[in-house]
């Protein structure tokens, strides 16, 4: 049988050239339209109706298929990218913002007091904590211990902060929420944060879930952390979420529950990048340290 290698050819050609536009139809589904070149849509747009033409005066069959699926895609891109890009502004996007989990969205601080007091017969307090880290308020013969019971188990069953779920599931909704946790401290406990994560915020996708050691490396316009060290080298907006330890802490903006945090976010315009953000990062007082 003889095969005519030259419409083949020209087939296989005509469908790549078809389906080029269909990852990018995907992308811009996800993360907005804001780094494509509407001049290069309106050529792009313009030379497949021109080769539509073309396709028909000259009875181009494969030709005119193709050009009609590129037109009909890059205008696909075309509307998108005017929805999730109005007036073409190039810092018009969803946020990008990383959440911190222990002392953040898990209250790790009372569990581990808790079990501190249940080995040791002790009846510390949260109160006591003020300013301190957990190690500072024990006895040192006791530091080692206290510090190995940071195991699986611990960070399996850890509470809930009161209305994280809610705002976290809000944000998400808006923006990029990615969970980053500095598991590294911990290497224990992956597989524990990644089920009590799955357990409690079902909605975050396993893929923004990050396990790293300095949050330098995190690519967000936001990290929202109860531990100042991690905003050090962070190239974005640092929000410092109030924790005992941190109550002396003076030199980032704060936040003392997740309504403030919904607050905070609900206060910048929206879906506005890091230029916004820059604006914004006063109206979040200092003043807002418990006592």
């Amino acid at each position: 049988m003889n095969v005519d290698w030259s419409a083949l050819l020209g087939t296989a050609a005509a469908a790549c050239s078809a389906l080029s536009f269909l990852p990018q139809v995907l992308k811009v589904r996800r993360q907005g339209g804001r780094d494509l070149s509407a001049a290069m849509l309106a050529l792009v747009l313009t030379g497949g109706i021109l080769w539509s033409v073309y396709a028909v005066i000259n009875q181009a069959t494969a030709v005119l298929a193709a050009n009609a699926v590129i037109i009909v895609l890059v205008s696909a891109v075309v509307v998108m990218k005017a929805f999730f890009d109005p007036g073409g502004r190039d810092d018009i996007r969803p946020l990008r913002i990383a959440i911190d989990m222990d002392e953040v969205m898990a209250d790790a601080l009372s569990e581990h007091v808790r079990r501190y007091n249940t080995a040791y017969g002790a009846s510390l307090t949260i109160a006591e904590l003020h300013g301190r880290h957990l190690e500072e308020c024990i006895p040192a013969g006791r530091r080692v211990a206290t510090e190995a019971m940071l195991d699986a188990s611990f960070f399996d069953g850890l509470p809930v902060m009161a209305d994280a779920e809610e705002v976290v599931r809000d944000l998400a909704a808006l923006h990029e929420v990615f969970i980053v946790s500095a598991a590294m401290d911990v290497p224990c406990s992956f597989d524990a944060k990644y089920r009590w994560l799955r357990r409690h915020f079902p909605f975050i996708p396993p893929s923004n879930i990050v396990f790293c050691g300095d949050k330098h490396v995190i690519d967000a316009d936001w990290l929202i952390d109860d531990r100042a060290r991690h905003f050090a080298r962070f190239k974005g907006k640092p929000l410092l979420f109030s924790a005992p330890h941190n109550a002396a802490e003076t030199r980032y903006p704060r936040v003392a529950s997740w309504q403030d945090v919904r607050d905070h976010f609900a206060g910048l315009e929206p879906s506005r990048g890091p230029a916004a953000a820059s604006e914004s990062i006063g109206s979040i007082s200092t003043a807002t340290a418990p006592d």
